[in-house]
C-alpha cells in the first residue's frame, strides 16, 4: 500500500475534510473526520506535509499538528483558488489544498505563535473599542443635531454635548423622551471611554511586547488612519 506523503485538510467548526496522495499522486485517503478525530487520525499517520488554507482556527491547528511532526503549511485562500476544479465542496477544496501545497513555487503563510495571536486580539479589540466610541459620538451628535445642537469637530468637542445633555435647565433637550434616549447614549460612551483610558496603555504595551514590531507598527498604523487617533 503506498504510504502518505501530502495531506490537504479543509478545516471547520465540526466536520473536516481530509484529502490525501503518495507521493506518486495516487489518492491513499479521502474521508471527513469529527473534531474530535483530527488528533488522534493524524497521530497514527506516517510523519507527512499538511496543507491547510489560512483562515480562521488554521493557526492553531497547524501548531497541534506540528506537535505530532508533521510538516503543517498554511496558504492564502486566494492560492488556493486556482486549483479547484469545479463547484464549492468540502471534498473538492480539500483537494485542491493538497495539489496547492504540493507546488514548489508556491508562498505560505508563517505559523502565528500563541502570544503572537494574544498581540493580534489585543489590537482587534482596543479597534473594536474605538469604532463602537466613534459610533456613541455620532449618534450624539446626529440625535442633537434634530433638536439644533451642534459641535465643532473632534472627540474632544464632544465634552460641550455632553454638558448640554446634562443641564437640566437647558430647554433645547428638555423633551423628556429625548432626554432618556441621550442619557442612555451618553452611559455607553462613559462607559467605552473608561474602558479605553484605563486599559489602552496596558493593551498597547502587550501587544508591542508580543508581535513583532514590524506587524505591530502596520497594524497600529491601519487602525488609527481608519479611526483616527485616540
Amino acid at each position: 500500500m503506498n504510504e502518505t506523503t501530502t495531506i490537504g485538510l479543509d478545516i471547520a467548526k465540526q466536520v473536516f475534510q481530509v484529502h490525501g496522495v503518495a507521493v506518486d499522486g495516487t489518492v491513499t485517503v479521502k474521508r471527513q473526520l469529527r473534531r474530535s478525530e483530527v488528533i488522534r487520525f493524524f497521530d497514527k499517520l506516517p510523519r507527512c506535509r499538511v496543507g491547510l488554507e489560512a483562515c480562521g482556527g488554521a493557526h492553531f491547528w497547524a501548531r497541534e499538528l506540528t506537535v505530532l511532526g508533521h510538516d503543517v503549511r498554511l496558504i492564502p485562500a486566494s492560492y488556493v483558488k486556482p486549483y479547484v476544479k469545479r463547484g464549492k465542496t468540502d471534498a473538492i477544496d480539500a483537494e485542491a489544498i493538497c495539489e496547492a501545497v504540493s507546488r514548489p513555487t508556491m508562498r505560505f503563510v508563517p505559523i502565528k505563535t500563541v502570544d503572537c495571536q494574544a498581540g493580534v486580539m489585543l489590537l482587534k479589540t482596543r479597534y473594536l473599542l474605538v469604532k463602537q466610541r466613534t459610533q456613541s459620538i455620532n449618534s450624539l451628535r446626529g440625535h442633537l443635531s434634530e433638536l439644533g445642537i451642534i459641535a465643532a469637530k473632534g472627540t474632544g468637542k464632544v465634552e460641550t454635548l455632553i454638558a448640554i445633555i446634562r443641564d437640566k435647565t437647558d430647554e433645547r433637550s428638555r423633551e423628556k423622551s429625548a432626554k432618556v434616549v441621550l442619557g442612555r447614549v451618553l452611559i455607553k460612551h462613559g462607559h467605552l471611554q473608561n474602558v479605553r483610558s484605563r486599559g489602552e496603555p496596558g493593551m498597547l504595551a502587550m501587544a508591542g511586547k508580543f508581535l513583532p514590531i514590524g506587524q505591530y507598527r502596520s497594524r497600529n498604523r491601519l487602525q488609527y488612519s481608519q479611526q483616527g487617533t485616540l
